[in-house]
Protein backbone atom coordinates (compact mmCIF):
# COMPACT_ATOMS: atom_id res chain seq x y z
CA UNK A 1 0.00 0.00 0.00
CA UNK A 2 1.22 3.07 -0.92
CA UNK A 3 1.62 6.40 1.93
CA UNK A 4 1.73 9.78 1.34
CA UNK A 5 4.70 10.82 2.81
CA UNK A 6 3.97 14.88 3.47
CA UNK A 7 6.18 18.25 4.74
CA UNK A 8 3.67 20.87 5.23
CA UNK A 9 5.16 24.29 5.58
CA UNK A 10 4.38 25.90 8.73
CA UNK A 11 3.65 29.90 9.07
CA UNK A 12 7.25 30.32 10.53
CA UNK A 13 8.97 28.16 7.52
CA UNK A 14 6.66 30.11 4.93
CA UNK A 15 7.67 33.39 6.23
CA UNK A 16 11.68 32.21 6.77
CA UNK A 17 11.68 31.53 2.84
CA UNK A 18 9.53 34.69 1.54
CA UNK A 19 11.85 36.93 3.46
CA UNK A 20 15.13 35.03 2.31
CA UNK A 21 17.19 36.49 -0.52
CA UNK A 22 20.14 35.62 -2.81
CA UNK A 23 20.81 36.34 -5.82
CA UNK A 24 21.56 32.79 -6.68
CA UNK A 25 18.04 31.41 -5.84
CA UNK A 26 16.44 28.08 -7.26
CA UNK A 27 12.68 27.05 -7.22
CA UNK A 28 12.40 22.99 -8.44
CA UNK A 29 9.01 21.41 -8.83
CA UNK A 30 8.40 18.37 -9.80
CA UNK A 31 5.73 15.85 -9.61
CA UNK A 32 5.90 12.51 -7.81
CA UNK A 33 4.21 9.32 -6.84
CA UNK A 34 4.28 7.60 -3.69
CA UNK A 35 3.63 4.45 -5.04
CA UNK A 36 7.14 5.02 -7.46
CA UNK A 37 10.85 3.45 -6.55
CA UNK A 38 11.76 7.29 -6.78
CA UNK A 39 14.10 6.61 -10.17
CA UNK A 40 11.84 8.41 -12.21
CA UNK A 41 11.54 11.26 -10.06
CA UNK A 42 15.47 11.44 -9.31
CA UNK A 43 15.98 11.76 -13.06
CA UNK A 44 13.50 14.40 -13.43
CA UNK A 45 15.62 16.50 -10.67
CA UNK A 46 18.44 15.84 -12.61
CA UNK A 47 17.09 17.37 -15.89
CA UNK A 48 15.53 20.27 -14.23
CA UNK A 49 18.95 20.82 -11.90
CA UNK A 50 20.59 21.12 -15.49
CA UNK A 51 17.68 23.44 -16.58
CA UNK A 52 18.19 25.66 -13.34
CA UNK A 53 22.40 25.76 -13.76
CA UNK A 54 22.38 26.61 -17.03
CA UNK A 55 19.74 29.86 -16.44
CA UNK A 56 22.22 30.52 -13.64
CA UNK A 57 25.08 30.23 -16.40
CA UNK A 58 23.21 32.17 -18.84
CA UNK A 59 22.77 35.24 -16.23
CA UNK A 60 26.59 35.29 -15.24
CA UNK A 61 26.62 33.77 -12.00
CA UNK A 62 29.40 33.39 -9.58
CA UNK A 63 30.46 29.94 -10.79
CA UNK A 64 31.19 29.13 -7.04
CA UNK A 65 28.31 29.43 -6.21
CA UNK A 66 26.54 27.48 -9.46
CA UNK A 67 29.32 24.67 -8.10
CA UNK A 68 27.58 24.60 -4.75
CA UNK A 69 24.08 24.45 -6.06
CA UNK A 70 24.76 21.86 -8.14
CA UNK A 71 26.29 19.74 -5.89
CA UNK A 72 23.58 20.08 -3.28
CA UNK A 73 20.65 19.39 -5.96
CA UNK A 74 23.14 16.62 -7.23
CA UNK A 75 23.64 14.94 -3.33
CA UNK A 76 19.49 15.28 -3.24
CA UNK A 77 19.18 13.39 -6.72
CA UNK A 78 21.26 10.78 -5.15
CA UNK A 79 19.55 10.06 -2.21
CA UNK A 80 17.55 6.75 -3.29
CA UNK A 81 15.81 6.67 0.42
CA UNK A 82 14.86 10.06 0.17
CA UNK A 83 12.75 9.50 -3.20
CA UNK A 84 11.48 6.03 -1.69
CA UNK A 85 8.82 8.25 0.23
CA UNK A 86 7.25 10.64 -1.73
CA UNK A 87 4.15 12.26 -2.24
CA UNK A 88 1.97 13.81 -5.42
CA UNK A 89 4.62 16.70 -5.57
CA UNK A 90 8.33 17.63 -4.34
CA UNK A 91 9.33 21.28 -4.49
CA UNK A 92 12.79 22.05 -3.75
CA UNK A 93 14.96 25.39 -2.59
CA UNK A 94 18.29 26.63 -3.33
CA UNK A 95 21.02 28.61 -2.59
CA UNK A 96 24.95 27.94 -2.31
CA UNK A 97 24.51 27.50 1.25
CA UNK A 98 21.55 25.84 2.26
CA UNK A 99 18.56 23.56 0.52
CA UNK A 100 14.85 23.25 1.73
CA UNK A 101 12.35 20.30 0.54
CA UNK A 102 8.93 19.74 0.93
CA UNK A 103 6.77 16.82 -0.36
CA UNK A 104 3.24 18.23 -0.90
CA UNK A 105 0.19 16.72 -1.47
CA UNK A 106 -1.29 18.49 -4.11
CA UNK A 107 -0.87 17.76 -8.11
CA UNK A 108 1.90 20.65 -9.19
CA UNK A 109 3.07 21.41 -12.45
CA UNK A 110 6.87 20.62 -13.22
CA UNK A 111 8.74 24.29 -12.71
CA UNK A 112 12.01 25.86 -12.77
CA UNK A 113 12.84 29.44 -11.56
CA UNK A 114 16.35 31.28 -10.79
CA UNK A 115 16.03 34.39 -9.19
CA UNK A 116 17.03 36.78 -6.35
CA UNK A 117 13.73 34.99 -4.15
CA UNK A 118 11.79 31.77 -4.38
CA UNK A 119 9.10 30.85 -6.36
CA UNK A 120 6.60 30.17 -3.81
CA UNK A 121 2.79 30.21 -5.16
CA UNK A 122 2.94 26.71 -5.87
CA UNK A 123 4.25 26.01 -2.28
CA UNK A 124 0.85 27.82 -0.80
CA UNK A 125 -1.47 25.72 -2.57
CA UNK A 126 -1.05 23.11 0.43
CA UNK A 127 -1.94 25.94 2.60
CA UNK A 128 -4.69 27.18 1.12
CA UNK A 129 -7.20 24.41 1.08
CA UNK A 130 -6.84 21.04 2.94
CA UNK A 131 -6.05 17.98 0.79
CA UNK A 132 -6.03 15.43 3.86
CA UNK A 133 -8.19 15.03 6.97
CA UNK A 134 -8.64 12.67 9.51
CA UNK A 135 -11.62 10.84 10.26
CA UNK A 136 -12.26 9.83 14.21
CA UNK A 137 -14.95 6.55 13.90
CA UNK A 138 -16.17 6.45 17.40
CA UNK A 139 -18.67 3.96 18.92
CA UNK A 140 -19.41 2.46 22.11
CA UNK A 141 -17.19 -0.51 21.25
CA UNK A 142 -13.89 0.85 19.30
CA UNK A 143 -12.22 4.21 18.72
CA UNK A 144 -9.94 4.49 16.01
CA UNK A 145 -8.40 7.49 13.86
CA UNK A 146 -7.43 7.39 10.36
CA UNK A 147 -5.70 9.52 8.23
CA UNK A 148 -7.57 10.18 4.96
CA UNK A 149 -5.18 10.75 1.77
CA UNK A 150 -5.57 11.59 -1.88
CA UNK A 151 -6.01 9.21 -3.91
CA UNK A 152 -4.63 6.46 -1.30
CA UNK A 153 -5.37 4.15 1.39
CA UNK A 154 -6.23 5.63 4.50
CA UNK A 155 -3.79 4.71 7.04
CA UNK A 156 -4.46 3.83 10.96
CA UNK A 157 -3.06 6.15 13.46
CA UNK A 158 -1.99 5.09 16.89
CA UNK A 159 -2.85 7.58 19.53
CA UNK A 160 -1.64 7.72 22.67
CA UNK A 161 -3.84 7.17 25.91
CA UNK A 162 -6.91 6.88 23.57
CA UNK A 163 -9.71 4.50 24.95
CA UNK A 164 -10.43 1.52 23.04
CA UNK A 165 -14.42 1.37 24.41
CA UNK A 166 -16.79 3.08 26.44
CA UNK A 167 -15.86 0.12 29.32
CA UNK A 168 -11.98 0.69 29.13
CA UNK A 169 -12.93 4.46 29.28
CA UNK A 170 -15.34 4.47 32.12
CA UNK A 171 -16.06 0.77 33.23
CA UNK A 172 -18.86 -1.08 33.47
CA UNK A 173 -22.52 -0.36 31.96
CA UNK A 174 -24.92 0.15 34.71
CA UNK A 175 -27.42 -2.72 35.28
CA UNK A 176 -30.57 -2.93 33.52
CA UNK A 177 -33.87 -2.37 35.61
CA UNK A 178 -37.61 -2.95 34.64
CA UNK A 179 -38.55 -0.22 36.99
CA UNK A 180 -39.61 3.09 35.35
CA UNK A 181 -37.69 5.40 37.51
CA UNK A 182 -34.45 2.91 37.46
CA UNK A 183 -34.85 2.46 34.03
CA UNK A 184 -34.94 6.29 33.56
CA UNK A 185 -31.76 6.93 36.34
CA UNK A 186 -30.18 4.09 34.04
CA UNK A 187 -30.67 6.31 30.77
CA UNK A 188 -29.26 9.41 32.37
CA UNK A 189 -26.44 7.24 33.52
CA UNK A 190 -25.63 5.73 30.15
CA UNK A 191 -25.38 9.71 28.63
CA UNK A 192 -23.18 10.65 31.99
CA UNK A 193 -20.99 7.27 30.84
CA UNK A 194 -21.02 8.62 27.16
CA UNK A 195 -20.01 11.94 28.07
CA UNK A 196 -16.69 10.91 30.53
CA UNK A 197 -15.79 8.62 27.25
CA UNK A 198 -16.38 11.46 24.77
CA UNK A 199 -14.13 13.37 27.02
CA UNK A 200 -11.07 11.04 27.11
CA UNK A 201 -11.13 10.80 23.71
CA UNK A 202 -11.09 14.52 23.28
CA UNK A 203 -7.94 14.80 25.71
CA UNK A 204 -6.32 11.85 23.37
CA UNK A 205 -6.97 13.78 19.92
CA UNK A 206 -5.58 17.25 21.17
CA UNK A 207 -1.56 16.64 20.79
CA UNK A 208 -2.79 15.12 17.23
CA UNK A 209 -4.48 17.79 15.45
CA UNK A 210 -3.48 20.04 13.41
CA UNK A 211 -4.87 23.14 12.38
CA UNK A 212 -5.01 22.76 9.19
CA UNK A 213 -6.81 19.38 9.29
CA UNK A 214 -9.92 18.94 9.43
CA UNK A 215 -11.58 15.95 11.63
CA UNK A 216 -14.09 14.23 10.07
CA UNK A 217 -16.54 12.41 13.11
CA UNK A 218 -18.22 9.01 12.10
CA UNK A 219 -20.35 8.11 15.27
CA UNK A 220 -24.39 7.43 15.85
CA UNK A 221 -26.76 9.47 18.41
CA UNK A 222 -26.41 9.66 20.49
CA UNK A 223 -22.76 9.87 20.73
CA UNK A 224 -22.21 12.04 17.91
CA UNK A 225 -24.06 15.11 19.63
CA UNK A 226 -22.18 13.92 22.86
CA UNK A 227 -18.79 14.11 21.51
CA UNK A 228 -19.58 17.63 19.43
CA UNK A 229 -20.89 19.12 22.77
CA UNK A 230 -17.40 18.29 24.94
CA UNK A 231 -14.95 18.88 22.11
CA UNK A 232 -13.24 22.22 21.76
CA UNK A 233 -11.60 21.58 18.52
CA UNK A 234 -11.45 23.83 16.09
CA UNK A 235 -10.66 21.08 13.62
CA UNK A 236 -13.95 19.56 14.13
CA UNK A 237 -16.23 19.40 10.63
CA UNK A 238 -19.05 20.71 11.27
CA UNK A 239 -20.99 17.66 9.69
CA UNK A 240 -19.82 14.75 10.34
CA UNK A 241 -20.64 10.60 8.80
CA UNK A 242 -23.79 9.07 10.24
CA UNK A 243 -24.16 5.13 10.93
CA UNK A 244 -22.03 3.17 12.81
CA UNK A 245 -18.48 2.95 12.30
CA UNK A 246 -17.99 -0.35 13.45
CA UNK A 247 -20.48 -1.49 10.03
CA UNK A 248 -18.13 0.28 7.76
CA UNK A 249 -14.13 -0.53 6.35
CA UNK A 250 -11.40 2.14 6.64
CA UNK A 251 -11.47 2.48 2.48
CA UNK A 252 -15.39 3.12 3.32
CA UNK A 253 -15.18 5.66 5.50
CA UNK A 254 -12.53 7.42 3.54
CA UNK A 255 -14.05 7.87 0.52
CA UNK A 256 -17.15 9.37 2.85
CA UNK A 257 -14.66 11.44 4.09
CA UNK A 258 -13.28 12.86 1.13
CA UNK A 259 -16.71 14.19 0.25
CA UNK A 260 -17.03 16.15 3.28
CA UNK A 261 -13.50 17.74 2.71
CA UNK A 262 -14.70 18.47 -0.72
CA UNK A 263 -18.07 19.99 0.37
CA UNK A 264 -15.87 22.15 2.91
CA UNK A 265 -13.63 23.14 0.44
CA UNK A 266 -16.09 23.98 -1.94
CA UNK A 267 -18.01 26.29 0.83
CA UNK A 268 -15.00 27.61 1.66
CA UNK A 269 -14.32 28.85 -2.33
CA UNK A 270 -18.31 29.64 -2.56
CA UNK A 271 -18.21 32.03 0.68
CA UNK A 272 -15.39 33.72 -0.72
CA UNK A 273 -16.62 34.05 -4.50
CA UNK A 274 -20.05 35.96 -2.60
CA UNK A 275 -18.12 37.99 -0.60
CA UNK A 276 -16.05 39.06 -3.51
CA UNK A 277 -19.38 40.04 -5.13
CA UNK A 278 -20.40 41.84 -2.16
CA UNK A 279 -17.25 43.83 -2.15
CA UNK A 280 -17.25 45.01 -6.00
CA UNK A 281 -20.70 46.42 -5.19
CA UNK A 282 -18.70 48.26 -2.33
CA UNK A 283 -15.83 49.53 -4.69
CA UNK A 284 -13.70 46.76 -2.32
CA UNK A 285 -12.55 44.62 -4.95
CA UNK A 286 -9.90 44.78 -7.60
CA UNK A 287 -9.12 42.26 -10.26
CA UNK A 288 -6.13 43.95 -12.33
CA UNK A 289 -3.05 42.76 -11.68
CA UNK A 290 -1.23 46.63 -11.58
CA UNK A 291 -4.41 47.41 -8.80
CA UNK A 292 -3.46 44.55 -6.72
CA UNK A 293 0.16 45.16 -6.30
CA UNK A 294 -0.73 48.18 -4.93
CA UNK A 295 -3.34 47.86 -2.83
CA UNK A 296 -0.93 45.03 -1.74
CA UNK A 297 2.46 47.02 -0.97
CA UNK A 298 -0.42 49.45 0.87
CA UNK A 299 -1.55 46.43 3.15
CA UNK A 300 -4.91 47.11 1.90
CA UNK A 301 -5.45 43.73 0.71
CA UNK A 302 -7.16 41.40 2.80
CA UNK A 303 -7.50 38.13 0.76
CA UNK A 304 -5.76 37.92 -2.81
CA UNK A 305 -6.25 35.00 -5.05
CA UNK A 306 -3.41 33.84 -7.17
CA UNK A 307 -3.14 31.43 -10.09
CA UNK A 308 -0.82 27.86 -9.04
CA UNK A 309 0.04 27.75 -12.68
CA UNK A 310 0.85 31.01 -13.96
CA UNK A 311 3.99 33.07 -13.55
CA UNK A 312 4.61 36.48 -15.07
CA UNK A 313 7.73 37.82 -15.30
CA UNK A 314 8.79 41.55 -14.12
CA UNK A 315 8.93 43.65 -10.89
CA UNK A 316 7.16 45.72 -7.92
CA UNK A 317 8.85 48.71 -6.39
CA UNK A 318 8.43 50.26 -2.95
CA UNK A 319 5.44 52.02 -4.09
CA UNK A 320 3.66 49.13 -5.49
CA UNK A 321 4.31 50.44 -8.98
CA UNK A 322 4.52 47.03 -11.42
CA UNK A 323 7.22 46.94 -14.40
CA UNK A 324 6.95 43.88 -16.74
CA UNK A 325 9.88 42.39 -18.41
CA UNK A 326 11.45 39.27 -19.74
CA UNK A 327 12.19 36.36 -17.21
CA UNK A 328 15.60 36.25 -16.27
CA UNK A 329 17.70 36.27 -12.81
CA UNK A 330 17.03 40.29 -12.68
CA UNK A 331 13.07 39.68 -12.63
CA UNK A 332 10.80 37.37 -10.68
CA UNK A 333 6.97 35.81 -10.32
CA UNK A 334 4.29 39.06 -10.03
CA UNK A 335 2.39 36.79 -8.48
CA UNK A 336 4.87 35.79 -5.24
CA UNK A 337 5.56 39.04 -4.82
CA UNK A 338 2.16 39.86 -4.61
CA UNK A 339 1.45 37.20 -2.52
CA UNK A 340 4.51 37.91 -0.41
CA UNK A 341 3.40 41.62 0.52
CA UNK A 342 0.05 40.31 1.87
CA UNK A 343 0.75 37.46 3.77
CA UNK A 344 3.42 39.58 5.24
CA UNK A 345 1.29 42.21 5.78
CA UNK A 346 -1.23 39.53 7.67
CA UNK A 347 -3.62 39.26 4.48
CA UNK A 348 -4.59 35.16 3.27
CA UNK A 349 -3.21 34.12 0.31
CA UNK A 350 -5.85 31.65 -1.67
CA UNK A 351 -3.28 29.86 -4.09
CA UNK A 352 -5.78 28.37 -6.33
CA UNK A 353 -6.49 26.61 -9.85
CA UNK A 354 -7.74 29.82 -12.18
CA UNK A 355 -11.33 28.58 -12.40
CA UNK A 356 -11.36 29.02 -8.78
CA UNK A 357 -10.18 33.11 -9.17
CA UNK A 358 -13.39 35.52 -8.77
CA UNK A 359 -14.21 38.30 -11.29
CA UNK A 360 -12.81 36.04 -14.15
CA UNK A 361 -9.35 37.39 -14.30
CA UNK A 362 -5.55 35.99 -13.40
CA UNK A 363 -5.92 37.36 -9.85
CA UNK A 364 -8.48 38.96 -7.26
CA UNK A 365 -7.98 40.60 -4.27
CA UNK A 366 -10.53 41.66 -1.72
CA UNK A 367 -9.87 44.77 0.45
CA UNK A 368 -9.68 45.78 3.67
CA UNK A 369 -11.23 49.39 3.23
CA UNK A 370 -12.37 51.38 -0.27
CA UNK A 371 -9.87 53.59 -1.38
CA UNK A 372 -9.95 57.06 -1.27
CA UNK A 373 -11.36 58.46 -4.54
Amino acid sequence: MAILHTDIPTRSQVDALMTARDPHSVSLYLPTDPASSGEAERVALKNLTGEALEQLRGAGADKDAVTEIGDELADLAEDELFFRYQARSLAVFATPTSITTFRLPNHLREAVQVSDRFHLVPLLRSTTLPGTALVLALAQKSVRLLEVLPELDPVAIEVTGMPTNIEDAVGREFPSDRSAVRRLQADEGKKVRIRQFARQVDRALRPVLRGDVPLVLAATEPLQSIFRSVSGAPELAPVGLTGNPEESTDRELASAARGVLDDLNNDRLRELHELFDQRTSQGRAVTDVSDVARYATMGAVETVFVDIDSSTPGTIDDAGEVSFAEAGASTYALEDEIARRVWLMGGTVMAVRHDDIPGGGDMAALLRYAPAP
